[in-house]
């Protein structure tokens, strides 16, 4: 697929099969993921990823039983996997305290950072992570965990320090007509209009 079909035709999938990504496969994207720009290419950001029981256990606390019957998407919960985004504040620290990077300063804390670039690293990881599974033919949902989130870090052994950006759903896009309950239809940011290159691109001055 060349890039500009990748990057027109992705979309955010929230209708998925149940049937198995296989663990090469789930490589080949994080390692595709892994390519996206990097401050002092720290890497600081990582990829939990939950399958079987632990996307129940996931659902189960961010999506309780009796909150189910309402909610539109039904096949979001087949998808195989369910992978959490973190970034780690800290590498960053850490990278920048060393000898190549001590001269910005930035190796103080997190505070001496204008900007926090361990969330924008992990957000171009995320992008690219998204486009890499669209290529290879599975469908992605990146989605904010509203919900539960203290009670999941804890089943889950997740570090207090890092910062969650994110759940993203991965499977195989459900391809059975499923307008009976709803979970083929489109979001409903989905008909919003797309903004044209000229109503983005400012040139010399605003």
């Amino acid at each position: 697929m060349q890039f500009a079909d990748c990057v027109r035709s992705r979309k955010m999938v929230r209708s998925f099969s149940n049937e198995r990504v296989a663990p090469e496969l789930v490589d080949h994207i994080v390692d595709l993921a892994s390519r996206a720009p990097s401050a002092g290419k720290t890497q600081g950001w990582h990829f939990l990823v939950l399958q079987d029981d632990e996307t129940s256990k996931f659902w189960d606390t961010t999506l309780p039983t009796q909150k189910r019957s309402s909610f539109k998407w039904k096949h979001l919960l087949d998808a195989p996997i369910i992978g959490l985004v973190f970034a780690d504040s800290a590498a960053y620290v850490a990278r920048y305290s060393e000898p190549d990077k001590s001269s910005t300063g930035l190796g103080a804390g997190e505070s001496s950072w204008p900007t926090p670039y361990w969330t924008v690293d992990a957000s171009f990881a995320t992008m690219t992570l998204l486009l890499a599974a669209h290529d290879a033919g599975l469908g992605a949902l990146f989605f904010a965990v509203f919900s539960g989130e203290a009670e999941l870090r804890n089943l889950l052994s997740v570090p207090p320090d890092l910062q969650l950006i994110g759940a993203v759903a991965i499977g195989w896009p459900r391809t059975k007509d499923s307008s009976v309950d709803g979970s083929s239809e489109k979001g409903l940011s989905a008909s919003r209009k797309r903004r044209a290159p000229s109503q983005i691109t400012h040139f010399g001055k605003w």
